[in-house]
């Protein structure tokens, strides 16, 4: 009995199968954790590359219709002033598109940010029983510790403050003002 108290905890642990056992999932569940970070972050990196593209193809379409419009306009006669509701209600109806599509990917980013941050607090809570146990070896009390990491993934509270304007709302906000100013000009364009 006295030997094993002056052994190294991880000595003590390796004789002990409980606390082996204990050691032992926790790691692994440690390495998925760490696994599901990384493809959160994979995701994460992928939805803003996305939205990028959205924002690139937004402003060049916008740009290449108007383009059009204006060499069309500068050939044609005043009968296409006439006809300004079809390329105004095409844009229109683009310009809600990409609108639609890039708030819907804020939103997906926003949620992959939600769960990566979880993951990482669940990874540094294991990490921390882990070291627990790596010190205390056979002192490690296995049903009060398992308990209380229970205990703080259930009781975790998520709190949703107040919705407020963010970033991403003036971003739509942008882009919905950038779709009015293309209407405007378009019938400029064709009705000058």
């Amino acid at each position: 009995m006295e030997s094993k108290q002056y052994l190294h905890p991880l000595h003590q642990i390796a004789q002990t199968p409980t606390h082996k056992l204990l050691l032992k999932q926790w790691l692994k569940e440690e390495e998925l954790i760490l696994n599901r970070i990384s493809l959160k972050e994979t995701q994460l990196d992928s939805t803003r590359h996305q939205i990028t593209q959205l924002y690139c193809l937004f402003f060049l379409f916008h740009s290449t219709a108007l383009l059009l419009l204006f060499s069309a306009a500068a050939n044609a006669a005043a009968h296409l002033c006439k006809r300004s509701w079809v390329p105004s209600l095409c844009s229109l109806l683009f310009s809600l598109g990409f609108i639609w599509a890039i708030r819907y990917k804020n939103d997906v980013e926003c949620h992959v940010e939600k769960m990566l941050e979880r993951e990482k607090e669940d990874s540094s809570l294991l990490a921390k029983c882990v070291e627990e146990l790596k010190k205390k070896g056979v002192e490690f009390d296995l049903l009060k510790e398992v308990d209380a990491l229970r205990r703080a993934k259930s009781l975790r509270v998520e709190s949703k403050p107040v919705r407020k304007w963010s970033g991403r709302d003036f971003v739509t906000l942008f882009f919905f003002t950038v779709s009015c100013l293309v209407l405007g000009l378009t019938r400029v364009i064709l009705c000058s």
